[in-house]
C-alpha cells in the first residue's frame, strides 16, 4: 500500500505540470517618444536627420530608433496654391540642364516654409532600460537637437496615446 501512495504523490506534481498554462516569455516595450519642434529651419531638420541615421546605423538601432516628419502647411496658403504650377515645369527643366549636385533640401523648402517637427519614437525592451534612459538623455543635449525645444513623452503621461497616433498617422 506505500507503493501506492507514493505513485499517487508522484503523479500529482506531473500532472499539475502539463495541465498549468505559462505566462508569455516576451515582455512588453516601452516606448518613448521624443518631440522637437524645428520651426521653418530646414537644414537643421536635415541635420538632425542624418544624425539619426548614423547612430541607426553605427549602434544597430534599426527598430529601436525610429523617427518621423511632420510638416505642416505654410501661412499663406493662396500664394503657395499659385505658385506650385509654374514651379515644377522650371524645375524640371532646370533639373535636367543643371547638375545633380543640388541638395534635395532645398526643394522641399521651396514648396513648404512652415514649421517642421521631428518624432523620435524608442523603442526598448524591458533588460534594455538603461540603454533607453542614455538615448533619452542624449539626443536632447546634441547640438541639431538642443534648440528644437525637445520634450520627452512616456507612456505613462497623459498625451501618449494622442503623440501615438500622430506618430502612426505620419509617413
Amino acid at each position: 500500500m506505500s507503493r501506492i501512495c507514493v505513485a499517487k504523490t508522484y503523479l500529482a506534481p506531473r500532472s499539475a505540470l502539463t495541465c498549468r498554462h505559462l505566462a508569455s516569455q516576451t515582455s512588453v516595450m516601452a516606448q518613448t517618444y521624443l518631440l522637437f519642434d524645428f520651426g521653418p529651419d530646414e537644414e537643421k531638420v536635415q541635420q538632425a536627420r542624418h544624425k539619426l541615421e548614423s547612430w541607426k546605423q553605427a549602434f544597430r538601432l534599426d527598430k529601436k530608433l525610429q523617427y518621423k516628419l511632420e510638416r505642416e502647411l505654410s501661412a499663406a496658403p493662396g500664394t503657395a496654391a499659385a505658385k506650385p504650377e509654374p514651379a515644377k515645369p522650371e524645375k524640371r527643366r532646370s533639373a535636367k540642364t543643371k547638375s545633380k549636385s543640388k541638395p534635395k533640401s532645398d526643394e522641399p523648402e521651396s514648396e513648404n516654409g512652415g514649421p517642421v517637427k521631428l518624432f523620435v519614437r524608442l523603442y526598448f525592451s524591458g533588460h534594455e532600460r538603461l540603454s533607453e534612459q542614455r538615448w533619452i538623455d542624449r539626443i536632447p543635449t546634441e547640438e541639431p537637437f538642443k534648440s528644437a525645444s525637445p520634450k520627452v513623452v512616456r507612456e505613462t503621461e497623459p498625451g501618449f496615446a494622442d503623440i501615438l497616433k500622430q506618430f502612426d498617422t505620419l509617413e
